[in-house]
């Protein structure tokens, strides 16, 4: 058996939106590379708007009938261009919410993808998102697919017109990207954790997939060095806390098996790894990031630091636990 046959499915949900079309068509990008199944999903509940809920098993055996008809549709035009192959593709719809659906079905899945949903970023930063809430609770890697053109760029030309004097529109205009979306390095956040190996595995077969240069960021503050010898009883200076951060990825790098043709670079940066791995989004076709930081209450209000980056990179992001 090929390493493919063996490998689990890609499980991605969908609902028709066009998040969750962007997420259908990573995924079966991804089958086409590495030859394996894609097993689309599609949790649905009974709502208002479908009418009358059905009464007898020929009335449900109708709704499951046109929701598989529907599910086709939505792979058929997904798959258009993508030389993968429909043998490898399975069909899923379950009456259950998405997120309970994906994370049953996809609880022995290689990965988890879903589309980023179109809250603005403020109701994302109250209410959080669902894919981000997907990416806490699965114990499988999430990957998280954010389209181009974000409902943010049409808030932050908003808040340009709010902030300008006077009545004249004005447009706020996103720098251009120094490096094409085709050239862009897959970036990894490493901290030395066990996890956040698992992530750098993750990285490094995406970059090996894709024909990308691989990335590997380490954001420290003090409190992430753990103890630094000599600074036992006090505070070690940033320029030491620096020389450390660089030791710790080095030590990660020497136990590292490169595949031949993956160019690797390493930076260890001081700055909060939220706020350092968004500001590198801006520049990464994929960032992947090791489950890490609150859970639970704690995270739903101050906000883990996978919960952040999934809400506001601006790349596609995968999430591994």
């Amino acid at each position: 058996m090929s390493e493919a046959a063996t490998k689990p499915d890609i499980v991605v949900g969908v609902d028709g939106s066009d998040e969750s079309f962007a997420a259908l068509k990573w995924a079966l990008e991804e089958a086409s590379l590495t030859g394996q199944s894609v097993n689309a999903v599609f949790g649905w509940t009974h709502s208002w708007d479908m009418g009358s809920e059905p009464d007898s098993d020929e009335a449900w055996a109708k709704v499951r009938h046109d929701i598989a008809n529907e599910l086709r549709v939505w792979v058929d035009k997904a798959a258009a261009g993508i030389d993968f192959d429909p043998a490898n593709l399975k069909l899923t719809s379950v009456k259950a919410s998405g997120t309970s659906a994906l994370l049953q079905i996809g609880h022995d899945s290689q990965q988890i993808v879903v589309g980023r949903r179109s809250l603005s970023r403020m109701a994302r930063w109250f209410m959080g998102s669902l894919s981000a809430s997907l990416a806490e609770a699965a114990e499988v890697p999430v990957t998280v697919v954010r389209i181009a053109g974000s409902e943010d760029e049409t808030v932050t030309e908003a808040i340009a017109n709010a902030l300008t004097p006077g009545d004249k529109p004005v447009h706020y205009t996103q720098p251009q990207p120094v490096v094409e979306e085709a050239r862009r390095p897959v970036v990894v956040g490493v901290d030395g954790s066990e996890t956040s190996r698992r992530a750098f595995d993750f990285a490094l077969e995406e970059a090996r997939l894709h024909d990308a240069p691989l990335h590997v960021m380490f954001c420290w503050q003090l409190k992430d060095l753990g103890v630094i010898p000599g600074y036992e009883n006090a505070v070690a200076p940033v320029k030491v806390g620096q020389r450390r951060a660089e030791e710790i990825l080095s030590e990660l790098m020497a136990k590292a098996r490169i595949p031949d043709g993956v160019k690797v670079s390493t930076n260890a940066f001081h700055i909060p790894a939220s706020k350092g791995l968004i500001a590198a989004s801006r520049y990464a076709s994929h960032l992947v990031v090791g489950s890490r930081g609150l859970s639970g209450l704690d995270a739903h209000f101050l906000g883990s630091v996978s919960r952040q980056i999934v809400n506001f990179a601006e790349c596609t992001v995968t999430v591994v636990h």
